[in-house]
């Protein structure tokens, strides 16, 4: 099996996190990218009760990112950036390929629909301001 690390120097850091910031900064990741990482692999260690992230399975990887999603209430930005944070731990630092990664589902955005009124709300508030103040409003309420 083919791992992606073949073509990588060995790592020199003994403690995990700091390999994935060795492997970061060789691959020339941004610092807050880094950062971001660090954080996210932090968080799966410590959901998991500081079980090593090899002897963890899909089901670990995809209970983390679903704890994400229904308690933690992140945004799919924020899953997505867990998500790679997670593939780049297991395929670049551990050097495992694992295939059902890429099977977990992603997010979807969901799209903002802007909010437009009605002809006749328009014509309701409309009513409402001159009734209530005599004018229609020029600016914004202060």
């Amino acid at each position: 099996m083919k791992t992606s690390t073949e073509s990588l120097p060995p790592l020199r850091s003994v403690k995990v996190l700091d390999q994935l910031r060795e492997r970061l900064r060789y691959q020339r990741y941004s610092i807050r990218t880094g950062q971001a990482y660090v954080h996210w692999v932090r968080a799966f260690i410590r959901f998991h009760g500081l079980v090593h992230p090899a002897q963890l399975d899909r089901g670990s990887v995809e209970a983390f990112l679903s704890w994400l999603a229904s308690e933690r209430g992140v945004s799919s930005s924020t899953h997505r950036q867990a998500l790679a944070a997670l593939l780049t731990f297991y395929g670049k630092v551990l050097g495992v390929d694992l295939p059902w990664m890429k099977d977990i589902g992603r997010p979807r955005h969901t799209r903002r629909r802007p909010i437009v009124l009605a002809p006749d709300e328009v014509a309701a508030s409309s009513r409402f301001w001159t009734a209530s103040f005599g004018c229609w409003p020029s600016r914004g309420i202060d």
